[in-house]
């Protein structure tokens, strides 16, 4: 097959199918334009850029960054950067970095050994300059030469703002895009002393900004390409029957025949679904199909659905089933003649036969109840905690907003409603009892029943729980009104939340639906009471695994009948001044039945409030569906390993049992091998997602995907896609920690070895020319795998020291169910400086039409410059961060005036006041673009005031190249990775026989000392 490259490392452009007679390797204009560093100690907003100094251009982008050719071609290139013939000499640093002297020989670049020289000592952060303590004796090419060590946790910054997506000249580009043999993503330089800059290492930011210029002006076809784009950026796929990569995407678009080649890869071969994920506008709708009473055609023998890859044989009276190759009788309701190239003539006008994602309306025969609108139950906490810290009134302000949109803002009909027709809900709160509220239009106001009897909860009505939110709006909005001032005398310090949650089961059993519930203290109260299990004292560092799941036999007895029910729920936990919960019981329920918990670890009233707000509301308006089964049908030869994700599955094989399942949620899927694939043939993948939707109706939602097979494992390398690698990697990684035996250290360790392995295994075995053996080599595809790696290592959920159980537990369930989109920023935060913005930056663009975003940075401080302004977004929190020079112009341009200096900030600020400044509307118009690329959690901002705020150290651990986390900097950890496959190459590493372990041999190699 012939060589892809979706787009080159630098992002500039894209490099066409060469089979296509029309390509063009024309890049794609640059968009961005970098800053220059600026002499004042802050960048003054508004103050003209300076010009680049002479000769600080474009050349010397990463060293043999998808090279190809010959030895001595890349030897030249990695030399005097040699392009195509084209001598360009090497800049000198000291053009690109204002503040440094830094004398490096012309035309030279420092190798990466991965050993650091012998007499170089251990530093503590990546620009702190090991020379220094060495003799005083420079490193050539130290980028960091001279920069003292800063005493505070974060390390010195450089000053000059260099920026990773600096574009390069249209020779050097044509010259690095040419149709060469596909080389490896990164080499480092030739051998000798000395460090690699790290400028020179793979980068997640520019992997992600080149695709996103190309794909604001083009579209992704399904079927044409076959590598799909980042997950973290905004494009608009074209379905052309094989499914959207926003629902369905594979590790491996091309996949070898045999067990034993993937085995040489390292790699999982795996599919990440997320069945229900929003289209972007510009994307066409899924469509729905309506088959009558027969429901639509599927394969008898294994019960596949109708899709593009079956084949129509004997003039169309048989179809050919595409996973198990059975020939089926076509329904004579469905014939329809096909061409002599067998193609049925109505195929384009039959979505199921052209599109790679449907959903057909089924019969009686798919239903276990008659459907019906998806009741909403809102279980809320009135206990005293809640009170006392705001929580409820907050709570209650975000139920109207879910319910009701703003006045003025009407739908088609001229109502203001946020849940679809058909949709009703309901109102319980609890403290000792529980009151269930009436709140039907026929009354004046809710009424309210307490039930009492805790031990045998019950409903105590029959009529009036359940109700239209349009038509009982006045009560409804009276009630969550007045909820506040009606508990504020009452104070009851203990909440019963397991019999509220069975009383609600048992107002919802009959029909299905979704709670969502509230809790502010830990439920010490009535059956299913739980204890303090966690005190913070872990011997031996390591917290104990009883903390990571639930003990309690009632817990995991409500949440099975939860989802035998069809009911799920979603939970708003605030913990008392960031008290322990036991999240870990707690979030059980929600976790097996499909939903999601929002954990605030240390809620603010008057900061929180607006996250919390927009946080029901998305939990309320995304797609939903309840009473959902879900299977997963692969082609012959292949057979499903394992499933990951919030569901039940009472046996392997069997469909799993899903609650209620939201546009968030993701499932992984591993396969393995039942015998070989043949390559002249394609594998094929199709999910079935059986489910209700939130008006009413029984659906099925369809997604097929398709991957070509090779007898040489060296062409999968070719298409592999990143994002679902490290997504199926981490949601293995957490389900190991969950339900097996092994510790916290043992799946860092496993991580560790499981990026070694497909390391070493591309440079074993598919690497295409001889490499030294001090070189680190990476395969095209997967540059920037050991940086995703490393923040799986550093995330809150598996790192090393301490942590709380509780925000551990919540980490490693939301790992298990996010998508690649939200799990690509929760490892790798978007770094945005600021105070430094071309003015067309933050507005449309007048050739796209779409907003022009600023190239994001790496996240080290490194980067940081004096006097800078930084968004850094991780999908969870979004953190402003302000250098203790930030200038006084810039903050009132930011915050209106009187807001000139750091200290005269609302440290409970969550968005930014509108104002008629340039730069504010800039940024709120990021912000706004940045909201669309996220999962479930809501974005407002957290101010981090360098030396002022305790979010400045949340901030210092999303640097995530940084040593940092218990982990080191990206750097060593490199060097760290280049030990192993060093060892592995020379057949010197110790490998530990551990069957348990689906992720890779897990082993105790040597581990090298990083600091």
């Amino acid at each position: 097959m012939s060589e892809y490259s979706m787009y080159h490392a630098l992002g500039q452009g894209e490099q066409l199918d060469p089979n296509d007679p029309n390509r063009t390797s024309q890049p794609a204009p640059p968009q961005f334009q970098p800053p220059v560093a600026q002499q004042q100690s802050y960048q003054q907003y508004g103050s003209p850029m300076a010009s680049p100094p002479a000769g600080a251009g474009a050349g010397g982008v990463g060293l043999g960054v998808g090279g190809g050719g010959d030895g001595s071609m890349l030897a030249s290139q990695m030399a005097g950067m040699s392009l195509d013939g084209q001598q360009t000499v090497r800049k000198k640093k000291k053009d690109r970095h204002a503040f440094h002297t830094v004398e490096a020989p012309a035309g030279s670049s420092q190798p990466y050994n991965g050993i650091p020289p012998a007499s170089t000592p251990a530093t503590a952060f990546l620009n702190a300059d090991p020379s220094v303590t060495a003799g005083n004796m420079p490193v050539p090419g130290n980028q960091f030469f001279g920069q003292p060590t800063s005493p505070n946790q974060f390390p010195a910054p450089v000053n000059a703002p260099y920026n990773p997506a600096s574009p390069a000249s249209p020779a050097e580009f044509a010259a690095r895009t040419g149709q060469q043999p596909q080389g490896p993503g990164f080499v480092s330089g030739p051998g000798g002393a000395g460090g690699v800059s790290p400028d020179d290492i793979p980068s997640v930011p520019i992997s992600r900004d080149g695709p996103q210029q190309y794909y604001l002006s083009n579209v992704y076809p399904t079927f044409e390409r076959h590598v799909p784009p980042p997950a973290t950026i905004s494009f608009v796929a074209f379905d052309q029957g094989n499914a959207s990569p926003k629902l369905a995407r594979l590790t491996m678009n091309n996949i070898p025949a045999t067990a034993e080649a993937l085995a040489s890869t390292g790699l999982p071969l795996g599919l990440v679904l997320q069945p229900l994920a929003p289209l972007q506008a510009g994307e066409l709708e899924i469509p729905l199909l309506d088959f009558g009473e027969q429901g639509p055609p599927r394969c008898r023998r294994c019960r596949a659905y109708i899709n593009p890859f079956m084949m129509f044989r004997s003039g169309g009276s048989k179809f050919v089933c595409n996973l198990c190759t059975y020939p089926n009788d076509t329904p004579p309701e469905y014939f329809y003649a096909t061409t002599p190239q067998g193609v049925r003539g109505d195929r384009d006008q039959r979505p199921e036969l052209s599109r790679g994602t449907v959903e057909f309306t089924v019969p009686k025969e798919y239903w276990t109840r008659e459907p019906a609108g998806l009741n909403w139950l809102f279980v809320i906490d009135v206990t005293q905690e809640a009170f006392n810290k705001g929580f409820l009134e907050a709570y209650c302000e975000g139920i109207l907003s879910a319910l009701y949109a703003p006045e003025g803002d009407q739908d088609d009909e001229g109502t203001n409603r946020r849940i679809p027709p058909g949709a009703r809900v309901g109102f319980v709160t609890y403290d000792k009892d529980v009151h269930f509220y009436n709140c039907n239009p026929a009354l004046e106001q809710a009424q309210m029943i307490v039930m009492p009897d805790i031990e045998d909860p019950f409903v105590p009505i029959s009529d009036g729980l359940f109700v239209d939110p349009e038509e009982s709006k006045a009560i409804i909005v009276s009630l969550l009104t007045r909820l506040p001032t009606l508990f504020a005398s009452i104070k009851n310090p203990e909440p019963a939340l397991l019999p509220a949650l069975g009383a609600s089961l048992a107002a919802l059993e009959k029909t299905g639906g979704k709670m969502v519930c509230s809790l502010s203290a830990l439920p010490t109260w009535g059956p299913g009471r739980l204890f303090m299990r966690d005190d913070g004292k872990y011997p031996g560092g390591e917290i104990d695994k009883k903390l990571f799941t639930t003990e309690h036999p009632a817990w995991k007895k409500i949440a099975e009948k939860m989802t035998a029910a069809g009911v799920g729920i979603d939970f708003f936990l605030a913990a008392p001044s960031g008290g322990y919960l036991d999240v870990a019981t707690i979030g059980y329920v929600s976790s097996t039945t499909g939903g999601e918990t929002f954990y605030y670890p240390n809620f603010v009233a008057g900061r929180d409030n607006a996250k919390l707000s927009q946080e029901i509301k998305h939990t309320v308006t995304r797609e939903t569906g309840y009473q959902a089964l879900m299977k997963v049908r692969c082609s012959n030869g292949l057979q499903i390993s394992s499933y990951h994700g919030n569901f039940v599955q009472h046996t392997f094989g069997a469909d799993l049992e899903i609650g209620v399942i939201d546009a968030d949620k993701a499932i992984g899927v591993t396969f393995g091998y039942d015998g070989k694939l043949d390559s002249k043939l394609d594998a094929h993948f199709q999910s079935a997602l059986l489910y209700t939707t939130a008006s009413g109706q029984r659906r099925v939602r369809c997604s097929n995907v398709i991957a070509s097979v090779s007898d040489n494992a060296r062409e999968s390398m070719k298409f592999i896609d990143q994002d679902s690698v490290y997504t199926i990697i981490a949601k293995e990684a957490a389900t190991k920690l969950s339900s097996s035996s092994s510790t916290l250290k043992d799946i860092r360790q496993v991580i560790t070895e499981k990026t070694v392995d497909i390391l070493a295994g591309y440079r074993k075995n598919f690497s295409s020319q001889p490499h030294p053996p001090g070189q680190l080599v990476m395969p095209e595809k997967l540059k920037e795998l050991s940086m995703y790696m490393l923040g799986l290592i550093k995330s809150r959920a598996l790192k090393g020291g301490s942590e709380t159980s509780d925000r551990r537990v919540h980490e490693l369930r939301m790992i298990r169910s996010m998508g690649p989109t939200e799990l690509s920023l929760y490892l790798y935060p978007r770094m945005i400086p600021i105070h430094n913005l071309n003015p067309d930056d933050g507005f449309p663009d007048e050739k796209t039409g779409h907003l022009k975003l600023p190239p994001s940075i790496r996240t080290s401080f490194s980067r940081v410059e004096p006097g800078g302004v930084y968004l850094i977004d991780n999908g969870q929190q979004c953190l402003l961060w302000f250098h203790a020079q930030t200038s006084p112009n810039l903050l009132t341009d930011l915050f209106g005036d009187g807001k000139d200096s750091l200290s005269s900030l609302d440290p409970y600020s969550a968005i930014l006041p509108v104002l008629q400044t340039h730069l504010n509307a800039q940024v709120r118009n990021i912000l706004e673009f940045l909201k669309q690329l996220r999962g479930s959690k809501a974005l407002t901002i957290q101010l981090a005031r360098q030396g002022i705020d305790g979010a400045e150290y949340e901030f210092a651990r999303m640097l995530i190249e940084d040593r940092n986390n218990e982990a080191p900097s990206y750097v060593d950890w490199l060097v760290q990775i280049h030990k192993g496959v060093q060892l592995e190459l020379a057949g010197q590493r110790r490998k530990e026989n551990d069957d348990a372990s689906s992720l890779a041999s897990s082993f105790s190699g040597l581990r090298p000392s990083y600091w």
